[in-house]
């Protein structure tokens, strides 16, 4: 989606009534532009439609339909829900599955730009491509690319008789150095994407592959081998005591399209069989497989660390570029803490195996157990290195741009897009190697630990 990156599929609710606004709450209906994010939204007569901006242009985005008072639900069934904060020029708006909120800003009209036709043309989708990353890509300094040098290099070669399949070509030749998982060009159904060099996309291919290996070499003598939430979690009971969980993704839990509060009623179905009453006490250690994780929402994997802890803490604050001609200018850090969940919860020693192919959603819950109380350890490879929801950018010839533009932040600050989230022992993950001598070393690895932090 565009206006937000949420992950679970769900039915429109579009048809549903919507309940009258409450007097008492200043209406959120006019024009406000979002704190970074390059958006203006547009609410009117009950529908919520998207401008996507840049200093060069204004392409319409996505809508959404009223579905609630100051809730508005796309085609996609994501909910937005939008909210005035302080007096009636200031105010806020969440989507479900994704983490913290986004500021918005009241303006008197649309800007001039999105009442006028946009320009069309391969050099105005160049255009618009180039400027979209301009204002928002957060990490051409740290990946060592010059932005404007790619453009003076890549211009000179789009005219108005570029074909479309020259222009995707050029368009993917200019962002593959980046290396960026969340980076894409995308023409109907053909995407150009790269991943960090040396890492494998988590395809379900792969996840079926893995998942076979682990369940024949690791779970040989396990107990109580389950599945949840359509396959993608995998429980187990080791002989010595430990408890294995795999997660393949963080959404896509359901077996058809439905709301995102379906998404964490699942997992909660899943973890409340996991994490029990009755195995909790029993359990030694915990292995939490994130090897093969193909990311989905944030929301889901702090839902998943409130089961962790007995103790409310910080897992991270969001950040997005704010100034279109200053990339070292923020939004304010939102911050996500970690809560206690109700009911029972394991606060045992936890050993999370994270390799390249742990990527996004994966990546963020990785670090939400960065400052979990307790013993954590991390095995394996670094992780992906991507992190911030994906913005999808409208180009005037109907492809589209997927681009990041936020960072998450640790407590003292620092980010990990680009290298990803290092393990504190590292060891081989699923190697050819690993794979033909049937070893899985970083599972071994993690057993061990966590007999040790018993001892």
């Amino acid at each position: 989606m565009r206006i937000v990156m949420a992950t679970a599929a769900a039915p429109a609710l579009v048809g549903r009534t919507a309940p009258a606004v409450s007097a008492h709450q200043p209406t959120t209906d006019g024009i406000w532009r979002m704190d970074g994010h390059g958006t203006v939204l547009s609410l009117r007569d009950g529908t919520l439609r998207e401008y996507q901006t840049t200093t060069v242009s204004c392409l319409e985005g996505d809508s959404a339909q009223r579905t609630g008072p100051g809730t508005y639900t796309m085609p996609d069934g994501t909910v937005l829900t939008v909210r005035t904060q302080g007096d009636r020029d200031r105010g806020s708006l969440r989507a479900d599955g994704s983490v913290g909120e986004r500021s918005l800003r009241r303006l008197p009209e649309l800007p001039e730009a999105c009442a006028s036709p946009a320009p069309e043309g391969p050099l105005a989708a160049f255009d618009v491509f180039w400027q979209s990353f301009e204002e928002n890509y957060p990490f051409f300094s740290a990946k060592g690319i010059d932005w404007h040098a790619v453009r003076e290099r890549y211009r000179p070669r789009i005219h108005a008789g570029t074909t479309r399949d020259e222009l995707y070509a050029v368009l993917g030749g200019m962002v593959e150095p980046l290396h960026d998982a969340h980076v894409a060009v995308q023409d109907g159904d053909r995407v150009f994407a790269r991943v960090r060099p040396g890492t494998v996309v988590p395809t379900e291919e792969l996840d079926a592959e893995v998942k076979k290996f682990v369940v024949a070499r690791d779970l040989a003598h396990a107990r109580s081998v389950q599945d949840f939430a359509h396959g993608r979690i995998t429980y187990a009971d080791l002989p010595g005591g430990q408890g294995y969980l795999r997660i393949s993704g963080f959404g896509g839990y359901t077996d058809e399209p439905a709301p995102y509060a379906a998404q964490p009623a699942e997992l909660d179905r899943a973890l409340d069989t996991v994490l029990g009453r009755e195995r909790t006490p029993r359990t030694k250690g915990l292995i939490i497989d994130l090897r093969i994780n193909g990311g989905g929402s944030d929301a889901l994997g702090i839902h998943l660390a409130e089961r962790l802890t007995d103790t409310s803490y910080l897992a991270y604050s969001k950040r997005a570029r704010n100034d279109p001609a200053d990339p070292t200018r923020h939004t304010r850090p939102w911050p996500v803490y970690v809560t206690p969940a109700r009911g029972p919860r394991y606060t045992g020693p936890v050993a999370v195996l994270t390799g390249g192919s742990t990527f996004s959603a994966g990546e963020t819950f990785t670090q939400a157990l960065m400052n979990r109380p307790g013993r954590t350890v991390r095995i394996g490879q670094p992780t992906q290195g991507v992190f911030s929801d994906v913005m999808s950018r409208e180009l005037p010839n109907g492809m589209s741009a997927w681009l990041p533009n936020e960072e998450f932040l640790t407590r003292s600050g620092r980010t990990f897009d680009g290298t990803g989230i290092p393990p504190h022992l590292e060891e081989p993950v699923f190697t050819e190697e690993e794979f033909a001598e049937r070893r899985d070393s970083a599972f071994d690895r993690a057993l061990n630990v966590l007999r040790k932090a018993r001892r």
